[in-house]
C-alpha cells in the first residue's frame, strides 16, 4: 500500500513552529478581542488517503492500519484559540470518519476528535458524545472550536454550542481532514473551506 508523507508550507511562512497574525477580525463564536493568525500546515496522507486542495479522500474500506488524509496545523502552547470550518462530505461509504481533531502533542495523542458516523450524526470519539445530526451526505456544516489552553475546550455545530471539555496545559496542535478512527474505516470524500483561525 502507498504510504506518502507530503509536507507543504503556507506562502510567507518562516518555519512550522510561528503564527503570522493578522489584522484583527471578528470570529464567529464568542465575542472579545480575537486577532487573526495564519499557521503554517503541512499535509499528511497515510494508506488510502488522498488530499487534493482541501478535498480529503479515504479511497479504501480498510478497517486496521493509518488511514488519514488531512493538515496538521502549527503547535501552540497557551492562550485561548478559536478554529473555524465548514464540511461538506460528498460521499461516506464507510462509517465513523474523525472529521476534526485537537491534539495534545504533550500526551502525544488524540485529545478531542470530532468525527461522523454513516448516517449523519457527529459525536466525540472520546467518550462517545452526540453533538449533531448535521453530518448526511451533501449537507455543509459549520465547525468552531475554542481551546483555553489548561481550562477547557468548547465545540459549536452550526454556531451553536455542543460539547465542552476539560483542558489540561501543555501543547497542542489542530488537524482536520478525513481520518479513519479505531472502529471506522472508509471509502470516504470529505470537502472543507473557509477554513480560519484566530487568537487572543
Amino acid at each position: 500500500m502507498l504510504t506518502r508523507f507530503r509536507a507543504l508550507t503556507v506562502t510567507g511562512a518562516v518555519c512550522a513552529s510561528t503564527f503570522m497574525a493578522l489584522p484583527n477580525a471578528v470570529a464567529e463564536v464568542e465575542p472579545g478581542g480575537w486577532t487573526s493568525v495564519s499557521p503554517t500546515f503541512t499535509v499528511q496522507e497515510r494508506g488510502c488517503g488522498q488530499v487534493d486542495g482541501l478535498t480529503f479522500q479515504l479511497t479504501c474500506s480498510t478497517a486496521s492500519g493509518d488511514q488519514r488524509a488531512e493538515r496538521r496545523y502549527a503547535t501552540y502552547t497557551g492562550g485561548t484559540r478559536q478554529f473555524e470550518g465548514y464540511f461538506r462530505i460528498s460521499s461516506l461509504s464507510g462509517t465513523r470518519i474523525s472529521l476534526k481533531q485537537t491534539f495534545n502533542e504533550s500526551a502525544a495523542g488524540p485529545y478531542f476528535m470530532l468525527a461522523v458516523e454513516r448516517g449523519g450524526r457527529l459525536y466525540a470519539v472520546h467518550g462517545g458524545d452526540t453533538l449533531s445530526n448535521a453530518g448526511t451526505v451533501g449537507a455543509t456544516v459549520r465547525v468552531n472550536t475554542v481551546h483555553q489552553v489548561g481550562s477547557s475546550h468548547r465545540t459549536y455545530i452550526n454556531g451553536s454550542l455542543q460539547h465542552t471539555y476539560a483542558s489540561p496545559g501543555g501543547s497542542f496542535y489542530d488537524k482536520f481532514g478525513a481520518y479513519r478512527t479505531n472502529s471506522g474505516n472508509g471509502p470516504a470524500t470529505v470537502v472543507w473551506s473557509n477554513v480560519r483561525f484566530w487568537r487572543k
